[in-house]
């Protein structure tokens, strides 16, 4: 019977309260709304949050093993990688990363959502390939975070 108010708190953290990172500024995340193609043998990768659930849970984003950033609630990132070649996405979850690998195209953006889900002890993440039309949808209502500030070593 103790183990209910434990659970019952653990739900309650995981939707409430708000987490927040540094960002980046408005003119900045702007510009990367316009979506506009990367630069020449680069894709452009759109990195976001924008779920419910979680939004006192900070989780690091990974690209190939190097830090992104830490996210939030209602925050997105934006960066170029080397196109025509695979890249690995991957965020931190409860027990183990949670990985997304992607072969990209120089000239195309991408779209990857990460989302929070309930684990055993805390929130664990995600991550998700979404449409282009569906990604440029939800990331036109979100705010652009500063890359490179991750809590835990990769």
């Amino acid at each position: 019977m103790k183990i209910v108010p434990l659970i019952v708190l653990a739900t309650s953290v995981l939707v409430t309260g708000c987490a927040s990172v540094g960002m980046a500024p408005k003119e900045e995340s702007a510009k990367a709304k316009q979506f506009n193609p990367p630069s020449a043998n680069n894709a452009g990768l759109y990195v976001y949050r924008n779920s419910f659930m979680g939004k006192a849970l900070k989780k690091d984003i990974w690209i190939d093993g190097k830090c992104l950033g830490e996210s939030a609630p209602n925050v997105f990132f934006y960066t170029e990688v080397a196109g025509g070649k695979s890249i690995k996405v991957s965020t931190e979850s409860e027990f183990s990363p949670n990985d997304l690998v992607l072969n990209v195209d120089s000239g195309k953006n991408y779209f990857v959502r990460q989302y929070i889900k309930i684990g055993a002890f805390v929130g664990g993440a995600g991550v998700e390939l979404i449409p282009e039309q569906q990604g440029k949808t939800d990331i036109a209502e979100l705010e652009m975070a500063k890359p490179g500030t991750c809590s835990g070593a990769k």
